[in-house]
């Protein structure tokens, strides 16, 4: 079977061309500016010369990848990628081919609102890749984080899940190239007979545990949390490996922690793991990627570039500063983090770094509120616009916090029907529970501050009953509660004196 597999290569190298032409396509699209057109006239005349099956599904790929990448013809990019899937399942030993075009052709459904033909296509390509550890991985975290897009959870926890259990049955020690960002396009050549990948992954069972943990946190679950941190943190701890690999696992780990700290409230908890969190980014900041070089090429890979890894860690210390009350500080990393954004936005497109982007807006946003800086807030909610218009996923994502924000500047320039109209729009848009009780608790604020506004008040108040039936925990409920009674009572008060 060894011999069989290493024979195929060398009968389609053979074919001069095939070679020919695959130079010239990978010429052109090279070329700059890229000439796709031509690129894509050299793929097409492959079928020309009725070239053998695995040649044919190899360019078919390849001409759907040119496509999906470079035009906006999804027609034929998404027929050249199911051509490719479905011949290259008849074709033993082809998984590089057969798995690549089921999680691309996957992508292309996702772009199109086509869900629902992305799920079965993902599953059966996870069904029949058992054998293939690296794309076994690749698309259970493909489909995990398409359950996570449409914000079911639990399919995708389950789905690490069974990642995790993978990982360890099969004994590795971290993913070969397994990573939460969007893939880079193939070149035509990456699929030249005779490019094998090589099998062998590590440390799979520390990331799929991992993103189970980021996503438990979403769901609020803190009692699951706490175990699975605890094991993550000693498979990070015992693993000897690759120093880049370490440290890139250990920030993942440690912004969980702080994160989930946070979410606590635990604020001073929180300081011994930030500053390790710190000292680790350092530490990867120093090391150089072309000096520690794997024996596998897998080992390059991680579940976010460094630096991308750096904004994050000011963004978790820009949180833990606003949290704390230290706005000064806030300010300060803000700013370090937004001009490294802008930075990697002229050489990165990767839509991770809008969303980074965005939160750190929010939250600069509130800090210059409470200082004061009222001008400066409306321009920066100005820019959030901007930046979610140009993505509706991100739009969707944040619209209720947008609302949210544009109330509590309201309030501050004393507009309170207008500060009422984009809190009631919050509310419907919302079903976050910190945000549901954040919104809720300054809604009654402008009903109070306007002082004819009882009957309003108590319809509030009698939202918010914890005895009631509220996508909320019946703590923050009534913490709101508390709030809102003693609120009221310290204007009724004042009222009263004035009186």
């Amino acid at each position: 079977m060894a011999a069989a597999a290493v024979v195929a290569p060398q009968a389609e190298a053979s074919e001069s061309w095939y070679l020919a032409l695959l130079g010239f396509a990978e010429h052109f699209r090279t070329s700059s500016p890229p000439k796709i057109r031509l690129c894509v006239h050299c793929l097409q005349a492959v079928f020309q010369f009725k070239p053998p099956q695995r040649i044919e599904a190899r360019t078919h790929l390849q001409l759907g990848s040119v496509l999906y990448h470079h035009t906006k013809n999804s027609e034929l990019a998404r027929q050249h990628l199911e051509k490719a899937w479905f011949i290259s399942q008849q074709i033993p030993q082809f998984e590089d081919v057969k798995f690549e075009a089921a999680s691309l052709l996957s992508e292309l459904y996702c772009r199109e609102n086509s869900v629902d033909s992305a799920k079965p296509l993902l599953r059966k390509a996870i069904q029949i890749s058992q054998q293939t550890p690296y794309w076994h991985c690749r698309l259970l975290f493909q489909l995990a984080q398409l359950h996570t897009l449409e914000k079911d959870l639990v399919s995708a926890c389950d789905l690490l899940g069974v990642g995790a259990e993978y990982a360890r049955v099969v004994g590795s020690e971290y993913t070969r190239g397994i990573t939460l960002e969007p893939r880079q396009e193939s070149s035509p050549t990456d699929h030249l007979p005779g490019d094998r990948r090589p099998s062998p992954i590590w440390h799979a069972q520390a990331l799929f545990l991992l993103s189970k943990g980021m996503l438990l946190l979403m769901e609020r679950k803190l009692q699951e949390v706490h175990p699975l941190l605890t094991l993550c943190g000693q498979i990070v701890e015992n693993w000897q490996g690759n120093p880049i690999q370490k440290e890139s696992l250990r920030v993942f780990f440690l912004v969980l922690q702080v994160t989930h700290y946070l979410d606590a409230g635990q604020v001073k908890s929180v300081k011994p793991c930030l500053k390790q969190l710190q000292q680790c980014i350092q530490t990867i900041s120093t090391l150089h990627d072309d000096e520690i070089l794997p024996s596998n090429p897998a080992d390059l890979f991680h579940w976010l570039p460094k630096e991308h890894m750096c904004v994050l860690v000011y963004l978790v210390t820009v949180m833990h500063s606003m949290q704390a009350g230290y706005l000064e500080k806030a300010q300060k990393y803000t700013d370090k983090a937004l001009m490294q954004l802008e930075k990697l936005k002229m050489l990165d497109s990767s839509p991770i770094l809008s969303s980074f982007q965005v939160i750190l807006l929010e939250h600069i946003i509130m800090c210059r509120l409470v200082t004061g800086h009222k001008a400066t807030a409306l321009q920066e909610i100005s820019q959030v616009c901007q930046l979610c218009q140009q993505s509706p996923r991100l739009f969707s994502n944040h619209a209720a916090q947008l609302h949210t924000l544009l109330g509590l500047y309201c309030i501050s320039v004393n507009c309170m029907d207008n500060a009422e109209a984009q809190f009631t729009t919050a509310l419907r848009l919302t079903t976050h529970q910190e945000l549901w009780t954040f919104i809720v608790t300054n809604l009654a604020s402008v009903y109070i501050r306007e002082g004819n506004r009882h009957q309003e008040l108590y319809s509030l108040l009698e939202r918010i009953n914890p005895d009631h039936n509220f996508p909320v925990s019946s703590h923050c409920l009534r913490a709101a509660a508390f709030y809102i009674r003693g609120l009221f009572s310290f204007f009724q008060g004042r009222y009263n004196e004035a009186k």
